[in-house]
């Protein structure tokens, strides 16, 4: 078995439009999270999210291209410049043929979607773009990516709601350390704060009006972002024999499947991907500093993945830092898994673990270091990346400095 590294990163966000920007946000505890800008904001009941603001496409993509993308491809496209950019490498020949693009998505283009059917039913169009097909399928950001830099691999789209994009990166992790493939570009993106996107969110009534408060016992819901995340998988001696700068090592992976409800999570199908993971890994709970939560601000899932890392953990639990991005960039839903890889990259890289803001009243049923409100200077190790979806499907990550 091969060993994995990350050796490019690229993100745009609510906390900013590459990587610098966002790790900085982080280590400030800067909230991303403000009121939304979108047509017919009045008639929403939740009028807050995790925008990507000053965005322009201008310049970075054609008026053909601009035809065919989405705004959840623009962002992966923008991601993936900049990790690519990163990496050094480039694409022509067997590693051409031998690398491909895996990205979790789960609402495609909801934009695209959205805007076609106020021409259909509001305006009362009967004809709509031709592209329209290609523009909001889910598999059209990882399209696009290959077709950019000449990925000839394996290139595909997971979609497993929240989880997507840790399940992307655990395909592209298997492939690298099986051999398949000596890189792989991996990642997710969304965007889906657009009027139906969030109408449709509404309903299920687990968005706060407020703000993100993980793990506070005041807490009232999750709060949508929007952006990407991309990396750069590749083989160690690879990335070794090229003299490529090594960001950080993935060491395992596990999934699972909580097979009980559609919506509401399972202590043990969570616990169960936790030690998966550290197995896969040939890790000990106490070889762990940090992990970066699911912790999406919904009394049901903070209190289901504090007993999961409970169980798991022990007593060790007690010891473990453990911290929820979403309260500044907001739940990517399908990209998410993505935007918060950078927070384990910058605990093993930069000995600085990203806060949970907005933490005011500690719950006893979440009686974990959450990192409450400012980042902390710490030496880690290991890190897990945890991802608890809607169907009840799990994906965790672990990684190691290097």
């Amino acid at each position: 078995m091969k060993r994995v590294v990350i050796t490019g990163a690229g993100t745009i966000n609510a906390l900013g439009h590459d990587v610098p920007e966002t790790l900085e946000a982080m280590r400030e505890g800067r909230c991303g999270i403000a009121e939304l800008d979108v047509r017919d904001a009045d008639r929403l009941l939740v009028n807050i999210g995790a925008q990507v603001k000053g965005f322009s496409s201008e310049g970075l993509f054609n008026r053909q291209q601009m035809a065919l993308y989405d705004r959840f491809t623009q962002f992966a496209l923008v991601a993936a410049r900049e990790a690519i950019a990163q990496s050094g490498l480039s694409f022509a020949g067997e590693l051409a043929h031998k690398t491909g693009a895996i990205l979790g998505n789960s609402g495609g283009g909801m934009t695209t979607i959205d805007e076609n059917y106020r021409s259909v039913y509001e305006e009362g169009k009967n004809r709509v773009h031709p592209f329209v097909v290609p523009k909001l399928m889910n598999n059209a950001a990882a399209s696009h990516v290959s077709m950019e830099f000449n990925l000839k691999g394996p290139t595909f789209t997971v979609s497993s709601a929240c989880a997507s994009s840790n399940h992307a990166m655990a395909q592209a992790f298997q492939m690298v350390r099986t051999g398949m493939s000596p890189v792989m570009v991996t990642g997710g993106s969304e965007s889906m704060l657009c009027f139906g996107g969030v109408k449709a969110w509404e309903g299920m009534r687990v968005m706060s009006k407020s703000g993100c408060r993980p793990f506070s016992a005041n807490r009232n819901g999750m709060v949508q972002g929007e952006g990407a995340g991309v990396f750069v998988f590749e083989d160690y001696d690879h990335a070794r024999a090229r003299g490529a700068e090594i960001l950080a090592e993935v060491a395992g992976f596990a999934m699972s499947s909580d097979a009980t409800d559609i919506v509401m999570p399972s202590k043990q199908g969570a616990a169960r991907a936790i030690s998966g993971a550290l197995r896969d890994a040939r890790l000990n709970p106490e070889d762990v500093q940090y992990i970066n939560a699911h912790g999406t601000g919904t009394a049901a899932n903070d209190k289901t993945e504090s007993a999961a890392v409970a169980d798991v953990f022990g007593r060790h639990a007690d010891t473990v830092m453990l911290s929820s991005t979403k309260s500044m960039h907001g739940h990517l839903i399908g990209g998410t898994g993505a935007v918060e890889l950078l927070a384990c990259i910058m605990a093993l890289r930069d000995g600085v673990v990203a806060p949970t803001i907005n933490y005011e009243e500690p719950d006893p049923e979440c009686a974990l270091d959450v990192v409450p409100n400012e980042a902390r200077e710490a030496t880690v190790d290991v890190a897990l990346s945890n991802a608890f979806a809607f169907g009840g499907l799990n994906a965790v990550l672990a990684l190691k400095r290097v």
